[in-house]
């Protein structure tokens, strides 16, 4: 195969050039920080190479042990850092590939979401991580040379790029697989060619990394005031543990090393909320050391991204984000999982016909909601962060997880009346403990926005008899009420749904509602006959005190906020109808009763259908039509006909 001795000069992506921007200016607080990032990533292409070799032994080229090697230089004129790796290494295409662009989803959301202030901007940029890019925080200039495992010593790839708008790439043999990236510092950051300086960075951040981190032994002393022997061979020796952080016992492990590990796993810059470390012996063997994030990446409802462990098997390096081990709604569980059951040559396709697998998931995913109640119970306010974030992601779980439904409800957080606050901080057992003594229900609300809820004409009567009802009003909130059904025993109610129950009636509640639906007979076959073709009956109701209507959807209809989702995603939705319920006792409605000229019936009668409409956060066919009949409503009440 003959080498490609072009040298092209090539522009960075657009997103590229602008997170590089942030780089150079200096983004983060900590600037040593690059060289956890740029150790990580060698340590990753390693893991790769090990897991190649498995199905083909010549990719190891016969070379030496796996090994990261970093080197400092420091004179008058130059002063670099190097990190080399005999790891799997690139070819021309991936260089420009994964040195050229941001391969990454939610890219454009995180620079969306840049607001200017340096201290939250590095915040964000802790969720996205940029690994390769924050070389340059202390670089001005950065050369990469590579080889891919099992190609020809000439087919190596220079790669060379200031920081700016361009980089160039070109032919350069290369004898050794894998990857050098050398970094010439700025002035502002010499100091990282210092040797001792160096050490104590990898020491504090990559102590944790399976393969040794080499660096050279420092010269002994001359004896007698004789000078060192600068063509002595230099020698290398490993400066960090060197040994799989999940192999050893938890009382061996520093606080500080599971979340410097943590942040090698997740590429995430914050510190994780809490981990467990846990060893399983017996029919299954495997060890599991799984994380909480604080922060949700950009693009966490990507369903097919940002999901699953780093899978190995006898401490051998598989595969990242092996998704069969955790169920979809705790994608954001961050971690590792090392197997003595599976074989070495395990795939995808093999895990989701393992027996042995499905067994794991069912541990893994008891173990993370094991967790998730530890955190609720003992750090309430870190629990209060984890919902913040994932709370929604949470919520697919009951539809997802039959098993563990009653476990998954217990970790929900929701809005009530109780609070009237935004904020979802009170759970289902909190809901039950406040239950008044005869009621046998939990209540919802489902609508499009907290206000919505909130303000819903559905609420008065509770209200007004103190009962309290749970404030739906995220998008899965629909979905989730349609699963979950009971809770401690008692069945969920959705309030805007089917004939109000309230539990035990008195007799004179009872005699009150037969009177109110007698006397309003004549009315609610009028008014039906009018608003026929829009809703599927009418009916006077109990359940509202201070407005004049509102709409209810039938007992196996569905909710008018899926609908509002279905129609948005372009799916069909099955026709249906709202029920109509008018409240006899309101003046707009008694005045509606007297209306003898037909014509304006009908005026009042949609009008008052189009606010209800509203009032639940509906949309009006014809606004137009409407604000006409209000305004003429408005005028002849004023006297102007």
């Amino acid at each position: 195969m003959t080498a490609d001795v072009r040298k092209e000069t090539l522009g960075f992506q657009t997103e590229a050039k602008q997170l590089l921007h942030l780089m150079i200016h200096s983004l983060y607080s900590n600037k040593e920080i690059f060289l956890r990032e740029l150790i990580s990533n060698a340590s990753d292409a390693i893991d790769k190479l090990r897991f190649a070799a498995l199905a083909d032994s010549s990719l190891l080229e016969g070379g030496p042990e796996l090994q990261i090697q970093v080197d400092v230089t420091s004179s008058k004129k130059l002063h670099t850092v190097t990190i080399s790796d005999n790891g799997i290494g690139m070819n021309r295409d991936e260089v420009i590939e994964n040195l050229g662009t941001i391969a990454k989803s939610g890219t454009a959301a995180f620079l969306e979401n840049l607001t200017g202030d340096q201290k939250k901007d590095s915040q964000l940029i802790g969720q996205f991580g940029v690994g390769f890019y924050s070389a340059f925080i202390v670089a001005e200039r950065v050369e990469v040379h590579t080889r891919k495992a099992g190609e020809a010593a000439d087919q190596g790839v220079l790669w060379e790029s200031h920081g700016e708008a361009e980089f160039s790439i070109e032919s350069r043999p290369k004898e050794t697989r894998g990857t050098s990236i050398t970094l010439f510092l700025k002035k502002d950051c010499q100091e990282f060619a210092d040797d001792w300086r160096v050490r104590s960075v990898i020491k504090k951040y990559s102590d944790h990394i399976s393969v040794p981190v080499m660096m050279a032994k420092p010269p002994a002393p001359a004896e007698d005031g004789e000078k060192p022997d600068k063509d002595a061979p230099v020698e290398y020796q490993a400066i960090n543990a060197a040994t799989a952080l999940w192999t050893r016992g938890r009382s061996d492990v520093k606080d500080e090393e599971y979340k410097e590990f943590y942040k090698h796993v997740s590429h995430d810059f914050q510190d994780p909320l809490t981990w467990s470390h846990n060893r399983v012996e017996g029919k299954l063997e495997y060890t599991s050391l799984l994380y909480l994030p604080q922060k949700a990446p950009f693009d966490m409802w990507n369903r097919e991204m940002n999901r699953g462990l780093k899978l190995y098997v006898q401490r051998t390096f598989i595969m990242d984000d092996a998704e069969q081990f955790l169920p979809m709604y705790l994608r954001f569980v961050k971690g590792v999982v090392d197997s003595n059951d599976l074989s070495l040559n395990v795939s995808r396709e093999i895990l989701q016909q393992d027996p042995a697998v499905e067994s794991m998931r069912s541990a893994l995913t008891k173990r993370v909601l094991d967790m998730l109640a530890k955190l609720a119970k003992g750090k309430g306010d870190d629990y209060a962060t984890f919902w913040k974030e994932f709370g929604q992601v949470l919520k697919e779980g009951p539809a997802e997880d039959m098993a563990n439904k009653e476990k998954i409800a217990k970790l929900l957080r929701f809005s009530t009346t109780h609070t009237d606050q935004e904020t979802q901080d009170q759970s289902l057992e909190d809901y039950v403990s406040r239950m008044q003594e005869k009621q046998d229900k939990i209540y919802y609300v489902v609508a499009e926005s907290f206000k919505t809820a909130k303000h819903s004409p559905h609420l008065e009567v509770f209200r007004k008899k103190g009962i309290e009802v749970l404030l739906l009003s995220d998008r899965v909130d629909d979905w989730l009420m349609n699963h979950l059904q009971e809770f401690d025993g008692k069945q969920f109610q959705d309030i805007a749904r089917g004939a109000l129950d309230l539990g035990a009636e008195t007799e004179e509640e009872k005699a009150e509602q037969e009177k109110l639906a007698k006397e309003s007979e004549a009315l609610v076959e009028r008014l039906g006959k009018v608003l026929e073709s829009k809703v599927a009956e009418v009916r006077a109701t109990n359940r509202l005190t201070d407005s004049a209507t509102c709409l209810v959807v039938g007992d196996h209809d569905m909710g008018a906020q899926m609908r509002r989702i279905m129609e948005a995603a372009g799916q069909p939705v099955p026709e249906s109808k709202p029920i109509l319920e008018i409240n006899p006792a309101h003046p707009l409605v008694k005045m509606l009763d007297q209306e003898a000229d037909e014509d304006r019936f009908a005026d009042l009668g949609n009008i008052l259908f189009d606010q209800a409409n509203l009032a639940e956060g509906g949309q009006l066919d014809d606004p137009a039509a409407y604000v006409s009949k209000l305004n003429k409503l408005l005028l002849e009440m004023s006297g102007n006909r």
